[in-house]
């Protein structure tokens, strides 16, 4: 399997790229191709967008490649995303796309067009406590689909966003039919009255309130309040879907963390 790596957000540092590699190697089930915009830089993203749209539709439509690995979240991918998924070639339909946090504005997008997206570790998380494990995860989705992959709660269809990138992607071209699915959320590095406010405009909506539930990944690296907020993110996410009427479906195993494990979109357990 060849694997292409590519970088619609931020920079992948090249120590990270390095271990990735390691790994790779060491499997010799795959090929990686680490794309080299991937080390781009310019300012907040890995080089202009115009320049990680050429890359990522590059990787889309290149025939020799099975599947195409997001190489690390922060932001950035929803300014070149409707641009990316237009006139899809056929080759860029039959590949799978890993990635979470700001990939989601393409799973989102690519998901919506039918083609095969799953939430799970990226290459920058070899630099995280427990990253070789994280990698491994996802690589061992990709190649031969492990179920030991899976994050363990599924038991049908499915979906996994970051709380932020799926409040600011609603009711946008890149929106994705929600109907029936088990909907995984987590976040990070916000405020928890920030995370309020993402539940209110998520649950608000009738795309969501037609999910079959909502499940709660971790919620790290909260921001402190001044003053305190009342309740944590596990209050929030019950009060809201008791506000909407949509069903609170417990924990999630996904997350900004080595542990992160792997939500393929739409998964059926047949």
């Amino acid at each position: 399997m060849r694997i292409a790596v590519v970088a619609p957000s931020c920079r992948l540092k090249e120590e990270a790229a390095g271990a990735v590699e390691k790994i790779v190697a060491g499997r010799g089930d795959c090929e990686l191709a680490i794309h080299p915009q991937c080390f781009l830089s310019e300012g907040h993203f890995a080089g202009p967008d115009d320049t990680r749209l050429a890359a990522l539709r590059e990787v889309m439509a290149d025939p020799s490649v099975d599947a195409v690995w997001f190489a690390r979240g922060g932001y950035g991918s929803n300014r070149i995303a409707e641009a990316a998924l237009a006139d899809l070639p056929a080759a860029a339909r039959s590949k799978l796309y890993m990635g979470y946090s700001d990939a989601g504005f393409l799973h989102a997008g690519l998901h919506k067009e039918g083609v095969e997206v799953a939430w799970g570790p990226m290459p920058q998380d070899a630099l995280r406590e427990g990253g070789a494990a994280a990698v491994n995860r996802a690589l061992d989705w990709m190649v031969r689909r492990d179920p030991a992959a899976l994050e363990p709660g599924l038991d049908g269809p499915a979906m996994a966003f970051n709380l932020t990138v799926l409040s600011n992607l609603l009711g946008t071209s890149l929106e994705p039919d929600f109907t029936g699915v088990d909907l995984l959320i987590e976040d990070v590095g916000e405020h928890l009255y920030r995370i309020d406010r993402s539940m209110f405009h998520v649950t608000a909506g009738e795309a969501i309130r037609k999910v079959r539930r909502i499940r709660l990944g971790r919620v790290t690296d909260i921001l402190p309040n001044d003053p305190d907020f009342a309740g944590d993110e596990t209050d929030i996410v019950k009060d809201w879907c008791r506000r909407s009427g949509i069903q609170y479906g417990g924990r999630a195993d996904i997350g900004h963390d080595s542990y992160n494990r792997v939500v393929p979109f739409l998964l059926r357990n047949d």
